[in-house]
């Protein structure tokens, strides 16, 4: 019975899979008939041309470390970011006047093109820590915006209980505002992950730090060399998924636990 729930998990997991590398073999073999067989591989090369590329390119030294450098840096901006974002909402939940003074800024930041932040800063940093800064900039308004949410609707009926049973505030903070503002920050933690790895790898693309997977991508397109840059593509897009899905679970986990806290 448990081997025929996992081969159908594994078979709803590889059914979308499957479906959509069968897309892209039509799509490459049409490319293919439209231009006679005369470098299709430069439009859009095959399913078995892009994995030949990444299997190459992970064997190579300087893969991983590429790899490694680009994680780094979208990692440390989205938690800087995340950081920033708290610290904010709690000054401008706190705060009428930060709140109005604040807010706008904020704002303009989330209504603001990615590309208009990725050379204006690269005018005032390091190119090494541009992608840092701009995920760290996509994540502040998404977790901002949770963050303010969730203080919102915490239930002032558990805060006058604090104040009546003279609650420490560290007790208030972790009895009733840790608790009510997990699935607010759950949320936002879940949205930013993606904003932070597109925004980070463009970054990488405009401003070309020496380790950078977006590096890469470019140099690829600049030589096109198009399987090389379709199987950096997959890195990214496979990195993105991996560690959103890794992110749920420790959320969940996390959740579970907030609902043993209580019991």
């Amino acid at each position: 019975m448990a081997s025929a729930k996992t081969f159908r998990r594994l078979a709803l997991w590889l059914l979308p899979v499957i479906f959509w590398i069968g897309v892209w073999q039509l799509a490459a073999w049409l490319v293919e008939l439209s231009v006679e067989g005369r470098g299709n591989e430069l439009l859009l090369p095959y399913p078995l041309s892009v994995a030949k590329s990444l299997i190459r390119l992970a064997g190579e030294g300087g893969f991983w470390k590429t790899v490694a450098a680009s994680l780094v840096r979208i990692l440390s901006g989205m938690v800087l970011g995340a950081a920033a974002g708290i610290v904010l909402a709690v000054l401008t939940s706190a705060s009428p006047v930060l709140d109005h003074i604040l807010s706008p800024a904020i704002r303009v930041v989330r209504a603001t093109p990615v590309a208009s932040f990725i050379l204006l800063v690269l005018l005032w940093t390091g190119r090494d820590a541009v992608p840092v800064i701009i995920a760290a900039l996509m994540v502040l308004p998404v977790v901002w915006e949770n963050f303010s949410r969730g203080i919102k609707a915490t239930d002032p009926q558990l805060l006058e209980m604090a104040k009546t049973y003279r609650f420490s505030g560290f007790k208030t903070l972790w009895l009733i505002y840790i608790h009510s503002l997990r699935p607010y920050f759950s949320a936002a933690l879940t949205n930013a992950m993606g904003l932070a790895w597109k925004s980070g790898a463009a970054a990488e693309v405009l401003c070309l730090p020496k380790e950078a997977i977006g590096t890469r991508i470019y140099n690829s397109k600049m030589y096109l060399e198009i399987p090389d840059l379709f199987a950096w593509t997959v890195v990214v897009v496979s990195l993105s998924l991996i560690l959103e899905k890794l992110l749920r679970w420790a959320l969940s986990r996390w959740n579970g636990g907030a609902q043993n806290d209580w019991s």
